[in-house]
């Protein structure tokens, strides 16, 4: 907060060009700080999330079809539309009464109304077939937020560790030119030979030559990742999440994968058919129609009322209704088996991404407690054995290429487990989510 004093001046006014300065300090200030908020400002993976779902249009589609789907089962619950009719019968159209509406005692004018009587299960049944169309389109809904929660998540974390790698070939390069330093003032001193300074600068030429595909890969990551969260994606990622974990269990993946939202859209594809079952069971009970019809003749005539009562005849049951119910009875079996199969299928293939993952944890631990110590001493034992006159700066330049690869398989390795986290992770709808465990 800034306090500005008016101080008279020897003519006796405020020193108003003081205070207006003041102010100006005072905004550039308050510019300049968010200006530094705004640039550390960073996209965690929960953001990119949020984004990504808040961004999504066929989560939109998804819920107005739900919405759509239980407006028409409404609908489907009522009864059929009163028609209405009007004619006229009996016309005579020739002789001396040719096109009179009164003078002949056959010609009626007729209005009438017919109501068909559509029978309580059928129309339950129609109604619960949309119900399940309903459902259908919340579990696509769902199947739909899980895959773009999924993809959102590996973008971010392709984009991550690809920054990561990048960095590493960074602190690499600057060690590398420091060898060319090093190569330089042995050559000038007549311990080193030409070669081993442009072998030098060719190690430094190649871990540059890294850097600008690691780059590419940078680029391509983060246009993955603003297909998910759009103009987000330019910002600095947070911190990775913790990858040591997952909801799923080997022992129960049964039990949990039958809420895997593509096991259960299959499940509502299922109801769907067997109420499709159930309309063409209903079917073989036809429905009445009642007409009810005034008639006005000529005024030496009386009036008539007509009533009536339409059945359609189902003569050929067998080879209709029997058969049409036939079909959607096997439509349903065939959703029965093909969902059974799904979940075998999803069964086999999670467990063998939980026993990847598993393998790819085990093998980051040799990692960091073998593999990579091993390399980095290799390189200092290079290194010393060069300054000292006892090995030749192929050897420091082989090591530090091997300590390269390593670090950089490491990341690899890292990147492969987040994926499959993702995909462990973002496999099952949050209401169904199991409490989170360590293998």
């Amino acid at each position: 907060m800034f306090i500005v004093a008016s101080r008279p001046t020897h003519r006796g006014q405020p020193r108003q060009r003081q205070v207006v300065g003041a102010f100006a300090l005072a905004a550039l200030f308050l510019a300049g700080m968010l200006q530094a908020v705004r640039a550390q400002e960073t996209l965690s993976l929960q953001q990119a999330l949020r984004l990504a779902q808040d961004r999504s249009r066929q989560l939109v589609a998804y819920t107005n079809a739900a919405s759509g789907a239980r407006e028409m089962a409404v609908a489907a619950g009522q009864l059929p539309d009163p028609t209405l009719k009007a004619g006229i019968n009996n016309l005579p159209v020739n002789g001396a009464d040719q096109f009179s509406l009164t003078r002949d005692f056959m010609t009626m004018r007729s209005i009438g109304v017919m109501q068909e009587f559509t029978r309580e299960e059928k129309r339950k049944a129609r109604a619960t077939r949309f119900e399940r169309e309903a459902d259908a389109a919340v579990a696509g809904r769902r199947l739909t937020l899980a895959n773009l929660q999924r993809d959102t998540a590996m973008a971010w974390l392709d984009r991550y560790y690809q920054e990561r790698m990048r960095d590493v070939l960074l602190a690499q390069r600057d060690e590398a030119k420091l060898q060319i330093d090093a190569a330089d003032a042995a050559y000038r001193g007549g311990r080193g030979t030409q070669a081993d300074v442009f072998a030098a600068r060719s190690s430094v030429a190649q871990i540059e030559d890294r850097i600008a595909q690691t780059e590419r890969q940078v680029a391509t990551a983060t246009t993955q990742l603003a297909r998910w969260v759009g103009e987000a994606a330019g910002q600095a990622l947070a911190g990775a999440p913790l990858t040591d974990s997952v909801r799923l269990d080997s022992a129960d993946l049964q039990t949990q994968l039958e809420h895997h939202p593509q096991i259960a859209v299959m499940a509502r594809q299922e109801e769907m058919a067997r109420a499709d079952a159930d309309i063409a069971r209903s079917n073989k009970r036809a429905d009445w129609s009642v007409e009810l019809m005034y008639s006005q003749r000529g005024p030496s005539y009386s009036n008539m009322v007509s009533l009536s009562v339409s059945i359609p005849l189902q003569w050929d049951q067998k080879n209709r209704q029997d058969r049409e119910l036939a079909a959607k009875l096997a439509l349903t079996e065939q959703m029965r088996a093909q969902r059974e199969e799904a979940v075998r299928e999803h069964v086999a293939e999670v467990r063998a991404m939980l026993q990847e993952w598993q393998s790819n944890r085990e093998r980051v631990t040799r990692y960091d407690t073998s593999l990579i110590p091993l390399a980095v001493e290799r390189t200092r034992a290079a290194i010393a054995g060069y300054r000292g006159g006892m090995g030749t700066l192929t050897s420091v330049l082989e090591a530090r290429r091997n300590e390269i690869d390593t670090r950089m398989e490491r990341l690899r390795l890292e990147m492969d487990i987040a994926r499959l986290w993702a995909q462990l992770s973002y496999l099952i709808p949050a209401d169904h989510e199991p409490a989170a465990s360590r293998p």
